[in-house]
Parts: C-alpha cells; sequence; structure tokens
C-alpha cells in the first residue's frame, strides 16, 4: 500500500477519499481561469471533495511552435496566486526547469514534472529540493516499472512527498491506451497514484498541427480509475472545449463536471469502504 501524502488538511491515500486535481489545460486569461477555478470550488465543496486547482503557465510541449503557450511564468504564477487566495485552494503548474521548480515553488503547492520531463534529472532533483509536494506523470514511453527511478531522483533531491500519474501509454502512432494494471503497479512503488483521465484520451498530434482526442471517453476511464483504486483523479476542464487554446478536444466541458464527480464519489465509497 503507498504511503500517505499530506497537503494541509488534503490527504492522498489508496485508503481516503479522492482528490480532484482539476482545471484548464493553460492559463489562457485571468477572467477564463478565475471562472474556472470558481465553479470547481463550488462543486468540489457542495459535493464534499477535495480540491486542487490547476492551470499551465506554459506548455512546453506543443506540437506546432505557431501553437499558444500560456501566459509565461511570471503572469502565470500571479494569476494562481490570485486564484489561490481568492477561491482558498491550493494550485499546480507545471515546471520544466530547475529554474522554474525555484521561481515556481513560491506560488504552488504541488510542482508537477511534465510526462515528457519524468527522466530529466537535474529537475527532478531541483524539484525534490524544495520539499513541496511533487507530482510526476508517468511519460508515455514508460513502463510503470520505471518511474522507481524518477521516484528515486526527487527523493535523493530532498522530498519524500510524492505522487506519481498515470496518463496513457503510446500504442501505435498517435494514440495511447491505458492499461490499469498501471495503478497497482505505481501503487506498489510507495507512492500514492493520481490518474488522468483526460490526457489519457489524447491523441498526440492527432490533427496534424495540433493534439487530438476522444473527450467522451473521459468519464468512462475517470470511473475505472477510481474503481481501480486510485488515490487522486486528474482532469482538465473548460468552459467551451471548443474553443480552448490547448487540448480542447480532450478536456470535460464544464457543465459536465458535478455528474461525474457524483459518479465517482459513489465508487469510490464502495471501494474504499467510507
Amino acid at each position: 500500500m503507498s504511503r500517505q501524502v499530506k497537503l494541509d488538511k488534503i490527504v492522498f491515500s489508496s485508503s481516503a477519499p479522492f482528490v480532484l486535481i482539476a482545471g484548464p489545460c493553460v492559463i489562457e486569461d485571468h477572467k477564463t481561469v478565475d471562472h474556472i477555478a470558481g465553479q470547481l470550488k463550488r462543486i468540489t465543496q457542495k459535493l464534499k471533495i477535495p480540491f486542487v486547482f490547476k492551470a499551465s503557465y506554459d506548455k512546453a510541449n506543443r506540437t506546432s511552435v505557431d501553437s499558444f503557450r500560456g501566459v509565461g511564468i511570471q503572469k502565470g504564477l500571479d494569476i494562481l496566486s490570485q486564484v489561490k487566495t481568492k477561491w482558498n485552494v491550493p494550485v499546480t503548474s507545471d515546471v520544466h526547469t530547475v529554474e522554474e521548480a525555484e521561481e515556481a515553488e513560491k506560488v504552488l503547492d504541488i510542482l508537477q514534472i511534465p510526462a515528457f520531463l519524468c527522466r530529466q534529472t537535474d529537475l527532478l532533483v531541483a524539484a525534490g529540493k524544495t520539499k513541496k509536494v511533487i507530482n510526476i506523470k508517468k511519460g508515455q514511453f514508460l513502463s510503470p516499472h520505471d518511474m522507481t527511478h524518477a521516484i528515486n531522483k526527487v527523493e535523493y533531491g530532498g522530498s519524500k512527498k510524492i505522487l506519481v500519474t498515470e496518463r496513457g501509454t503510446s500504442f501505435g502512432y498517435n494514440t495511447l491506451v491505458s492499461d490499469f494494471r498501471s495503478l497497482a503497479i505505481l501503487d506498489a512503488l510507495g507512492c500514492p497514484v493520481v490518474f488522468d483521465a483526460t490526457h489519457s484520451v489524447q491523441q498526440p498530434g492527432g490533427l496534424g498541427k495540433s493534439s487530438g482526442g476522444q473527450s467522451e471517453y473521459v468519464p468512462l476511464l475517470a470511473r475505472c480509475g477510481i474503481a481501480a483504486g486510485c488515490s487522486a483523479i486528474f482532469m482538465e476542464v473548460h468552459t467551451n472545449p471548443a474553443k480552448a487554446r490547448s487540448d480542447g478536444p480532450n478536456m470535460l466541458p464544464l457543465s459536465k463536471v458535478e455528474k461525474v464527480l457524483k459518479e465517482l464519489k459513489a465508487i469510490d465509497k464502495v471501494v474504499k469502504g467510507y
């Protein structure tokens, strides 16, 4: 069984109620982020689901050089700081370099290591040095067993508050597949496991200059992740995914979030017996 990771009053554990990590893929502007954060806080508070807000200030691995990446670290951290204070929620975002980790720790409650960077030793060690909660997303190219090395690098830096996220595995071209054995294997490594229900339906580069996705399967995969006993569900959501500036095809519409969360909570209660 994995160890607990605590973030103030929030507990990540395979034996505790699941935590929701959610928000838009990228910070488009303050108004959009503030609205989504407020609606997610209202829903999760109503359903009594622990909640961490997520939005990236920079998406450094976009398919095309012309793709929108975000508002940048300084403006992005300022917006996340305002969201954190106004809505009284922990916040997380991607970090890409040693320098970013050192800057982002001033605001972020969880530092997220992008899947494509989960082998970057200097970044993982620097993240560990912050002593923050670190969420390492498993690379699409890695087996779950291989994540032990990423975990060890963060621990070498000095943090044992580590989450690991399953977000699908490359399967042929432009397709990902979720192997739910992975959640048990990752849990056996000793860290709470997060299941990313939106990136698992992503079709990397599937639209040529951008990634495609099959968002209609997000609720199904989220239910599977909860049934497998994961500690948290990661979902990217947007008021209008069709007009989102990043990852729209695999994001869940905000209007559907409450229904999906009710289903997940019902399953979680049965699996964990609380």
